[in-house]
């Protein structure tokens, strides 16, 4: 194996599978590895086929996706056949640059193709002014103000000054033609290429022989002019992919470069973050991200998780809280244990989904693509016919003709119509906290009318939450003649006391107890000899030395008499105690994103395995238009089912952990983003923020994508409609074909960019 095929160093833009396709974490002789790669050179979807099919005759690989929108390329090959060196050189035989999607290579080829496409529009629109001065005087001059030589001169100069432009500018346009043609596959840059070609040709053929079959007039300035413009637009849609392609790198590197591990005797070293494993411990100072998924053993800090979940507010992280890999520490050192890392980071498996996603070519794009080289053909034809029609009525523009047939037409905007606006709408979801695994699925939310929710986690907050408290005195009558205020008094100390007590404890009541609450709750006790005893709870010596418990309520008690009230908990000793009562909670926006849902015309359905009473009472606080109680897996199967056999389309929105079967089923579905679900990603969608309202949002952009899609169509579809009549008719002359045909282009890309504008985003939120 090369030393470039190295696990360790392929590991940041790969991912190994095994026979069947399942993931794995380390490569065996029988791994197919899944690189993902950053290519250059691309103009139009031909251009990607023809390195699929480069790439698919090579030995060793399995199988090679392009996307031509996002210039990605996602690749699987069999280490064991071949090697990394030979499928770059692969790429590079085709015609085109390629660099695994890594930080470095990746952003020194973005530079280098930028800094090629700057210098070669900065050429050919110098040029092309200066030849416009030279043509300006044929214009504008009256008859007989400009001597034939002067004529002549300036026709030689527009010449010369063409050279540059058709040999260094324009070659880009040249390279890809001949590639399609080897391919015998038919892309954009050949009509591009035969219109430039016949232009030079002909123009040249009338400068040297004005009395020829081409005529007196030249299109030195309609040549470099129709260059620049294409350029200019070619410029555009690439700084948008380098800004798509720079987001992604900038979440792939925020990964610290080194990691302080801690031994068992207590020394520690500096290592990469590759070299960790499940079960080392390291140490992440304020201001480092942390390098894996691990659970905080010591110290107290806060997060910034904006990264991973769009969630721009800091979390607080203390002893048993979990931290996810390329989270920010913010104010204080951490210990944490490694739970997971590499492939199976929650941050890693974000990355890998963005990749992959930004690698897809939905059915809506294959489409396109196809009806475009279709459509290529007849441009030729339509070409070839005005040429020969107009051979007979005036020869001397026949070929003007079909030259502006052939610039006017061609369908980079048909191309980009689609793909452009759904990888800037996608990129506006992501940064949001919304990753979308499936592109089209933003399809399929324009046509969903259901919206069916689980309960725990997803309606509700994934973890229990104090609802309400009260107190007993030690026989357990509430206190009557003690004063309200007095008894308010009293429930507040002994809460703050046991929030104090509870952080000894990982018991889910114990985490619901200290979670939502702030500094100034927490009472100022000296805890000694604090002791769990499982299934019955904590107890533990307060500072007058007395012994305090918090736990189950008959325990808590210890033979006093306490009412049976319902309470899951209850702290206290001698003076008292304090009764808890836990419960689920609906997620803060919950009720605010049904509503919008409803807004929308969406009906709502609330499926839950808990009692229907439970159920029930959360649907109606919720505000859901109906619900299902005691529904097991297969049940959620059935109604949803049932719904599509009536004609619905469903979206389904669980926490993942049992609804995998329904999420499967339904026309579209998103999981919330916590835990290891992510590491599987079933669904369509994943909403990392934890926001059930950016389920609205992501429904708004996505009506509002299709309506940008059907402008680009609708704007494709006029322009060819009125562009090429005129175009045959000889009104159209090969400077304003184009022109039209650049600011086709430049229209659509500009267009769907409005999508990923953070204007967009805030409107939509």
């Amino acid at each position: 194996m090369a030393t470039t095929d190295d696990p360790l160093l392929l590991s940041p833009f790969t991912r190994w599978l095994g026979p069947q396709g399942e993931a794995q974490l380390e490569p065996t002789a029988a791994s197919v590895a899944e690189s993902q790669f950053q290519l250059s050179g691309l103009h139009c979807a031909a251009c990607a086929g023809i390195i699929e099919r480069a790439l698919l005759a090579s030995p060793g690989v399995q199988g090679a996706t392009v996307n031509a929108a996002s210039a990605r390329l996602k690749l699987r090959w069999a280490p064991q056949q071949t090697s990394l060196a030979a499928i770059l050189a692969c790429v590079e035989r085709a015609g085109y640059g390629a660099a695994p999607d890594a930080a470095a290579p990746a952003r020194v080829l973005r530079e280098k193709e930028q800094r090629q496409a700057l210098w070669r529009l900065f050429v050919a629109a110098f040029l092309m002014m200066q030849v416009m001065m030279m043509a300006a005087p044929a214009y504008f001059a009256a008859p007989g103000d400009l001597s034939p030589d002067l004529a002549r001169l300036l026709q030689w100069a527009c010449w010369v000054l063409t050279l540059p432009v058709l040999l260094f500018s324009a070659g880009p346009f040249f390279s890809g033609a001949w590639q399609q043609l080897r391919q015998r596959r038919m892309g954009m840059d050949v009509p591009v290429v035969l219109g430039l070609a016949v232009t030079f040709v002909a123009s040249s053929g009338a400068l040297f022989e004005p009395h020829g079959r081409f005529g007196a007039e030249v299109y030195f300035d309609s040549l470099t002019m129709f260059v620049t413009f294409l350029l200019a637009g070619r410029y555009l849609e690439l700084r948008a992919r380098h800004r798509a392609a720079a987001e992604l790198e900038r979440a792939a590197s925020a990964l610290p470069d080194t990691v302080e591990r801690l031994a068992a005797d207590g020394s520690s070293a500096q290592v990469a973050p590759v070299r960790l494993r499940v079960g080392d411990r390291v140490r992440v100072c304020a201001g480092q991200a942390f390098p894996a998924d691990g659970v905080v053993e010591s110290g107290s800090s806060t997060a910034n998780e904006a990264l991973l979940s769009g969630e721009s507010e800091p979390v607080r992280k203390s002893e048993g809280d979990e931290v996810v890999a390329a989270s920010l520490n913010l104010h204080a050192p951490l210990v944490i244990r490694v739970l997971r890392v590499g492939a199976d980071t929650r941050f890693d498996a974000i990355v890998r989904l963005m990749r992959e996603a930004m690698s897809q070519r939905p059915a809506a794009t294959l489409l396109a693509d196809r009806f475009a080289s279709y459509f290529l053909w007849v441009v030729l034809l339509l070409a070839a016919l005005g040429a020969a029609v107009w051979s007979f009525f005036d020869p001397n523009r026949a070929v003007w003709v079909a030259v502006s047939v052939l610039i006017v037409t061609c369908p980079c905007a048909l191309s980009l119509a689609t793909p452009a606006s759904w990888l800037a709408a996608t990129g506006a979801l992501a940064r949001r906290g919304v990753l979308l695994v499936r592109l089209d699925v933003l399809d399929t939310l324009c046509r969903i009318d259901t919206v069916v929710l689980d309960k725990t986690g997803t309606l509700t907050e994934d973890r229990m939450a104090l609802l309400r408290h009260w107190v007993t005195s030690i026989d357990g009558a509430e206190p009557a003649v003690v004063p309200v205020a007095d008894e308010v008094e009293s429930a507040d100390r002994m809460l703050a006391a046991a929030r104090s007590l509870a952080r000894y404890s990982q018991h889910p009541f114990s985490r619901a107890l200290v979670q939502g609450s702030v500094a100034a709750d927490f009472a100022d006790e000296a805890w000694s000899e604090v002791q769990e005893l499982p299934g019955l709870g904590l107890q533990a010596r307060d500072a007058q030395g007395r012994w305090v418990r918090l736990g189950r309520p008959d325990w808590v008690a210890d033979g006093a008499a306490v009412q049976d009230s319902g309470a899951q908990l209850s702290f206290g000793g001698s003076a008292g105690f304090l009764h808890l009562c836990f419960g689920e909670v609906l997620r803060a926006d919950a009720q605010e994103t049904l509503k919008r849902l409803h807004a929308q015309g969406l009906t709502t359905v609330l499926l839950s395995g808990d009692g229907g009473d439970r159920v029930g009472h959360l649907a109606r606080q919720a505000g859901v238009h109906s619900f299902q109680g005691d529904a097991r897996p297969d049940d959620k199967k059935v109604a949803v089912a049932k719904l599509q056999a009536q004609g619905h389309c469903v979206l389904m929105v669980g926490d993942g952990i049992n609804d995998a079967p329904v999420l499967a089923l339904a026309d579209a579905s998103f999981v919330m983003g916590q835990g290891a679900m992510l590491a599987r990603a079933a669904a369509d969608a994943l909403l990392l923020s934890g926001r059930l309202g950016d389920l609205a949002v992501a429904r708004d952009l996505a009506l509002r994508t299709r309506r940008v899609i059907r402008q680009n169509l609708a704007w494709s579809a006029v322009y060819n409609l009125a562009c090429i009549p005129l175009a045959l008719m000889g009104y159209l002359p090969p400077w304003a074909a184009g022109l039209g045909m650049a600011t086709s282009s430049l229209f659509v890309v500009l267009n769907a960019q409005r999508l990923a504008k953070p204007t967009m985003a805030a409107k939509v939120g």
